[in-house]
């Protein structure tokens, strides 16, 4: 299987997750498997061993910079060693030829702003814009597209409906009153990025899932969780020159959702296929992008895909599972422009902490030591040669 020469292979990272926490609002969180949101991967002093990995994995990098370390209080100038750090690791990207998409909001906020109310109140949007335009002048040398925000959906849903992420509230008005703000602030973030770099393309990365019903009354709960988590949130994030898009699961609703984090017996019991978090369901990838090009008929950019998971075979099945079907719906005419794997190496993974392994590193928790993966091995062939042959067990 042959990939457009201008495909774009990626992998994927966001600052918070693999640096060590600074003054943001996730710093201190426990994590469902005990461990404290703190130290992560050590990212800031191992960048240089970094670089390598990420330029020797894919020829495109998906990243973040962290907010709370570069601005250390509202409309601040930058902080210089910050600023001269990011420089740094930009510039060594850039020497590798590695191509950046920039990701302005990945979750977490500075603790100043969380404290003024964070994205709950309409005019705290200013200050995080003028993040964006101090991000944009600083920095966009070096980019070559945006993503304004990573999965509003999953960040409202999770820190104002199910209150697993920071704020940790249960306010569905809350989390539609955020979605609304931060459909805002992408609006005017997409014009500052345009002023500045008209010709960089500028997106979100949407989480889409495939909500079902294990049983009858699973029927109306997978439906309500499709209309808001599906519709009503990316309906806010529409000016865009692509459709951003991350695909993990399905989750079947009997009636709340069967997943491995909640319900592990229910899911393994019911023969389905599964890995660490979710349902395995590939073909959940083909119906989305389907779903968002027939809506939007932009086109699209994989953000984000990946599986979770301790065996590394499954994961090297998997890369070859997702490009299938991603090869065939281009040879079907379906403009998908680029894919990156969620995620370079092992890191944070939010709430549910740093044992569930999307990585095609790894990362020892205690000493920070980084390996390839055979998987990484895999996708490093097929992202640099464009080109994937028949899958077979990893050697």
């Amino acid at each position: 299987m042959k990939f457009p020469e201008d495909f774009k292979f990626g992998t994927s990272t966001s600052a918070y997750q693999i640096e060590t926490s600074f003054e943001h609002d996730w710093k201190g969180v426990t994590s469902m498997d005990g461990h404290i949101f703190d130290q992560t991967t050590a990212h800031e002093k191992r960048w240089e061993e970094d670089v390598n990995l990420i330029a020797t994995l894919a020829p495109q990098y998906r990243m973040s910079l962290m907010w709370s370390r570069l601005q250390r209080a509202p409309f601040a100038d930058f902080d210089a060693d910050a600023k001269q750090h990011y420089h740094q690791v930009l510039d060594r990207l850039r020497t590798k030829n590695v191509e950046i998409m920039m990701v302005l909001h990945h979750f977490t906020n500075p603790v100043w702003f969380s404290q003024l109310g964070g994205w709950e109140k309409k005019e705290n949007s200013a200050m995080w814009l003028d993040f964006v335009k101090k991000l944009v002048e600083e920095f966009g040398d070096y980019i070559s597209s945006w993503n304004t925000f990573n999965e509003p959906n999953v960040y409202a849903c999770f820190g104002w409906i199910v209150g697993k992420f920071p704020p940790f509230k249960n306010n569905i008005i809350l989390a539609a009153k955020v979605v609304k703000n931060m459909g805002l602030a992408h609006n005017e973030a997409y014009q500052i990025i345009k002023q500045k770099y008209p010709h960089h393309p500028v997106g979100i990365s949407h989480n889409a899932a495939v909500f079902s019903a294990e049983n009858v009354w699973g029927i109306i709960p997978a439906k309500l969780s499709d209309m808001w988590f599906m519709e009503f949130v990316p309906s806010h994030f529409e000016k865009v020159d692509f459709f951003g898009m991350s695909y993990y699961a399905r989750i079947n609703h009997d009636p709340l959702p069967v997943t491995m984090i909640t319900t592990p017996e229910k899911l393994k019991s019911s023969g389905k296929d599964h890995d660490d978090m979710w349902e395995y369901y590939p073909e959940g990838l083909r119906e989305n992008v389907l779903r968002y090009w027939k809506k939007y008929q932009k086109p699209i950019i994989i953000t984000e895909n990946g599986i979770c998971t301790k065996d590394d075979e499954k994961r090297g099945k998997a890369i070859y599972d997702y490009l299938s079907i991603i090869h065939q719906l281009i040879s079907e005419g379906i403009p998908i422009q680029g894919y990156y794997y969620w995620s370079t190496w092992d890191n944070f993974e939010w709430a549910l902490g740093p044992t569930f392994q999307f990585g095609l590193c790894s990362c020892h928790w205690e000493t920070k030591e980084r390996n390839i993966k055979p998987s990484g091995h895999l996708y490093s062939k097929i992202a640099h040669s464009k080109e994937m042959l028949a899958f077979t067990s990893q050697e």
